[in-house]
Order: C-alpha cells, then structure tokens, then sequence
C-alpha cells in the first residue's frame, strides 16, 4: 500500500486538570490526556495520526474534515483558523 504523508499546522491547547494534563485542538474537535506535559505532546500527534489513518481508511476524509470547517486548497486540506483564545470572565444568574 502506497503511503501518502499530510503535515499541518494544527492549534493545541493544553492544560491541566488536576494531576492530569489535557490535550485539545478545536479544528478536530479531539483531545487526549496523560500524566505529564511531555507525554501528552507525544499523545497528541498520536491521537491526531490515528484520526487520520482511520478516517482515510473508511473513506470519509472529505466530509469529515467540510464538516469540522476544513477548506479543500488544490489537492490538499487547511483546517479553520482559530481567532482568539482566551479566559472569559462569565456570570451565570442560578436560582436557589
């Protein structure tokens, strides 16, 4: 089977929660976790080569990626733009 190679610049947040750190990228709505910071980076490209390996191999990579905001460029993919990225101060009224 003929190999084929797709490189990216994709945005990762990642973040701690608890003794856990979480990685996230919003343009593949997908996200992993581990123990520490280096493992989770490693994850990360894991999880994110995975997505692409099966989605490839079940036939779906051009609806999947429409559907998450992708742009077909000539022969090749750019994922969406992420503007802004930042904390929100935000009250929520709750009744008791």
């Amino acid at each position: 089977m003929k190999k084929i190679g797709m490189e990216f610049n994709l945005p990762v947040s990642i973040f701690r929660e608890g003794k856990n750190f979480i990685a996230y990228t919003p343009v593949l709505d997908l996200s992993t976790s581990a123990d520490n910071y280096d493992r989770v980076k490693k994850r990360f490209e894991e999880i994110v080569g995975i997505f692409f390996e099966e989605t490839i191999k079940n036939g779906d990579i051009n609806s999947v990626l429409k559907n998450l905001g992708w742009r077909r460029i000539k022969k090749s993919w750019s994922p969406p733009t992420v503007i802004s990225q930042e904390l929100k101060n935000i009250k929520v009224p709750l009744s008791c």
